[in-house]
């Protein structure tokens, strides 16, 4: 047996015998009477699930979705922000073995029909905010169920929409229908941003989900009296993943809130004693701006970078990391108490191989950066694959296994490891990958344009925010800017909407004739207020 097939057997008996359904089951009968879940909304009362209440609502559900035609390895779309709603779902997906679809509520019609088309989803979890958009977006749906509720908010579901109560399917009578343990069953998908012009769906099965509970506890030294605060979107991999499965592997509690509110942060934070929270750089700049607490719990926070300012500011312990959804978890990984320099990513992963290559496929050199190659075991500590997307898996890895990032990262004369840059053509706009071409397909379908480039302006708080320089044709309408600006508006989610649009005579242009992109963010000023 070659070493790699050793390390791949390694990992399968890992998670052999365990899925998701298994990972809460085991924490219902040993601490039935914990909390969970406990919930946090902007309006409304505070509420919480124990273990034993969680399995059983999730088992509830799993039923009602059942008794609605839902079965082994269908799709069901759940479009929801944080909510407790959100939680019961995912599990009640997986406790069936139907394949939850997390999608982003910032998306737009647009963008579901395309989430839904190229699953085939059969039904959709949603709330009632979401639910007009959802119905018309994604007709062949067998049935949309709808809570009562906008993130703890009474809301009614619109009169035109057909659907079935969230609370409904709670109560529908009899149990979900018993399936075997399989840790390679698919669990979950998650859309991510590439290069080409529409999102990847990215693939999870249940040992991926069991590899990143572990790991993320391990990564985090996390134990049973941990105490998480969730403020991220659960349709992502950070909260889902990160907070989320690495709160259930050890038995924790996790406090989730509707989305990240300064305002609110620090209150619910010091009620619930909470011992630590994933952020990203724009919440911890954005908590800095404001008067500190005057106590907390928090023993740390993982970032995207090691940050001594919120020690500083907070006597927090930071943790950088670095992660993507095609990883489950991170294949990059500080430690709270060997944090390293300002930024620091930390180094590779447990589970992972690691190459930084320059362009010429040599490996880097500590004092130099390169392209990241990640190589782990597709299905468990890799993603399973790009879902009906043949080109883009075989584009991604090669013979050898080793899957493209397409970031750079930069590494320092004692070894430590920071991110540097996209390689590819994306954005960073605050949490959210965005790819260019996707933004610039729908401003060049407009037909008002010979041509279009989008590039990242620098901002002090979002890293990035997209700007479109374009050709104008001939009989382009005169408020050229403002039209685009409403059209990417119509087609794209919020953060994918160009800030403005900048025309130009002729493109600055290189080698084959591309678009110079470098030029024209040259041509950018920073952000910085």
């Amino acid at each position: 047996m070659s070493l790699k097939q050793s390390i791949e057997q390694s990992q399968k008996f890992l998670v052999e015998g365990r899925d998701i359904p298994w990972l809460l089951n085991t924490w219902a009968e040993r601490t039935p009477d914990k909390a969970f879940l406990v919930w946090e909304p902007f309006d409304g009362e505070m509420q919480t699930w124990t273990y034993a209440e969680l399995a059983h609502d999730v088992e509830a559900l799993a039923a009602g979705l059942s008794a609605r035609g839902i079965k082994f390895g269908d799709f069901v779309l759940i479009h929801l922000d944080n909510s407790p709603e959100f939680v019961i779902s995912w599990f009640a997906c997986a406790r069936l073995g139907a394949v939850a679809v997390a999608t982003n509520t910032r998306s737009v019609a647009r963008d579901m029909s395309y989430f839904a088309n190229h699953v085939g989803a059969v039904a959709a979890i949603t709330q009632p905010a979401y639910a007009k958009m959802v119905h018309g977006s994604a007709p062949k749906l067998k049935f949309i169920a709808v809570t009562d509720n906008d993130s703890g908010v009474p809301a009614e579901v619109p009169e035109i929409v057909p659907h079935t109560s969230f609370a409904e399917l709670l109560i529908i009578e009899g149990g979900a229908p018993q399936r075997p343990v399989d840790p390679m069953a698919n669990l979950g998908i998650q859309f991510t941003s590439g290069t080409t012009s529409r999102p990847k769906a990215v693939l999870w099965t249940h040992a991926n989900g069991i590899w990143g509970a572990l790991r993320n506890a391990a990564h985090m030294h996390l134990g049973t009296e941990d105490i998480t605060l969730i403020v991220l979107p659960l349709f992502h991999t950070n909260a889902q993943a990160y907070s989320m499965l690495g709160t259930l592997w050890v038995g924790g509690t996790m406090v989730v809130q509707p989305k990240f509110s300064a305002s609110r942060f620090w209150d619910v934070a010091r009620k619930h004693k909470c011992t630590w929270a994933s952020m990203v750089l724009f919440c911890v700049k954005v908590l800095l701006s404001r008067d500190p607490p005057p106590d907390h719990h928090f023993r740390f926070w993982g970032c995207s970078g090691h940050h001594p300012p919120a020690e500083a500011a907070y006597g927090i312990k930071t943790m950088g990391w670095w992660g993507m959804t095609e990883t489950i978890t991170h294949g990059i990984v500080g430690d709270i108490y060997q944090p390293g320099p300002p930024l620091c990513i930390g180094r590779v992963a447990q589970g992972y191989d690691v190459e930084i290559r320059h362009r010429d496929g040599t490996l880097i050199k500590p004092g130099e950066q390169g392209l990241l190659f990640i190589r782990g075991v597709r299905g468990v500590s890799l993603f399973k694959e790009y879902f009906r997307n043949p080109e883009a898996n075989a584009s991604a890895f090669d013979d050898d296994g080793w899957f493209e990032t397409g970031d750079v990262i930069s590494m320092d004369k004692m070894g430590n490891l920071f991110f540097s840059d996209r390689d590819k053509d994306m954005l960073r706009v605050g949490s959210e990958n965005v790819a260019a071409s996707e933004i610039e397909a729908v401003i060049l379908a407009t037909g008002w344009v010979h041509d279009c480039a989008v590039v990242g302006q620098k901002h002090h708080l979002l890293d990035e925010v997209p700007i479109a320089f374009v050709v104008a044709k001939s009989d382009a309408p005169e408020n050229l800017s403002q039209r685009i600006i409403e059209v990417c508006g119509e087609k794209l989610a919020d953060f994918k909407v160009v800030r403005d649009v900048i025309a130009l005579d002729d493109m600055p242009r290189g080698t084959l004739d591309k678009i110079d992109k470098k030029e024209l963010r040259s041509q950018l000023v920073a952000i910085e207020a």
